[in-house]
């Protein structure tokens, strides 16, 4: 009888860890127990751009704006501002590390802006061509339904 008794005491309580653990890890919330350190945040980052700085030495600055030539690096460095903003309490991204990378981008890819693409007309021949088959399809399918409009006492 004792033994059972404990058992039921301590029942409430393993429910109440059970509860507290489904809802930090199940639902996915997290609670910060310390407030953002920014100052530490802004003292680690320049290591992460410094790093990611002398990787893309490696890289021909003429292939900068070409993606598969440095991906490797600018994800280490994303992981790299990402941890440092965790260490150092902070969400990420935030309006801080997002000026930092918005740096980083200004010094290795302000030359890489796409140029305006110049829209031309096809030529003649093919904007008739793509103009006139649905036109000419519609007219037919119109055409079609009338015609078996009026033959429904036959087809049925």
């Amino acid at each position: 009888m004792g033994c059972s008794m404990e058992r039921t005491s301590q029942m409430p309580m393993a429910l109440e860890q059970v509860n507290g653990l489904m809802t930090l890890g199940l639902a996915g919330a997290h609670q910060q127990t310390r407030p953002c350190n920014e100052s530490l945040m802004l003292e680690k980052l320049p290591a992460c751009g410094k790093f990611f700085e002398e990787m893309m030495k490696k890289v021909d600055s003429k292939k900068w704006c070409n993606l598969t030539e440095f991906i490797k690096y600018y994800d280490i460095f994303t992981q790299c501002t990402e941890h440092e903003a965790f260490y150092a309490s902070c969400f990420w991204p935030n309006p801080l590390v997002e000026g930092f990378i918005t740096r980083i981008h200004k010094q290795f890819f302000s030359n890489c802006t796409s140029e305006d693409v110049l829209w031309e007309d096809p030529p003649d021949e093919i904007l008739i061509t793509l103009i006139l088959i649905p036109v000419m399809l519609t007219c037919a399918m119109i055409t079609l339904v009338v015609w078996c409009s009026k033959r429904s006492d036959i087809l049925a």
